[in-house]
């Protein structure tokens, strides 16, 4: 996708997070700041982000991203775009 952005996930509670909040998930570069995955999400799928939360898995290191779209962007249509939907 991107060198900032490897991969989105789609598991049940992330299709959930989709619907309900309004929120994407991806697994990002490790040293990829908030800032950096905000301009990226907006570059690639031409959406505007509200937020961007962070967390690194313990299990396997990887960095998940939480990335709210605002209202006006839903996330469904970015998921149905990429394929996950």
């Amino acid at each position: 996708m991107s060198d900032i952005i490897r991969f989105p996930l789609a598991t049940e509670k992330t299709i959930r997070m989709m619907e309900a909040e309004n929120k994407l998930i991806f697994i990002v570069e490790r040293k990829a700041g908030k800032q950096d995955i905000k301009k990226a999400v907006e570059e690639i799928f031409k959406v505007k982000v509200d937020s961007v939360n962070t967390t690194i898995e313990r299990k396997d290191g990887k960095k998940k991203a939480y990335v709210k779209l605002r209202q006006d962007y839903p996330a469904i249509d970015v998921a149905t775009q990429l394929g996950l939907m």
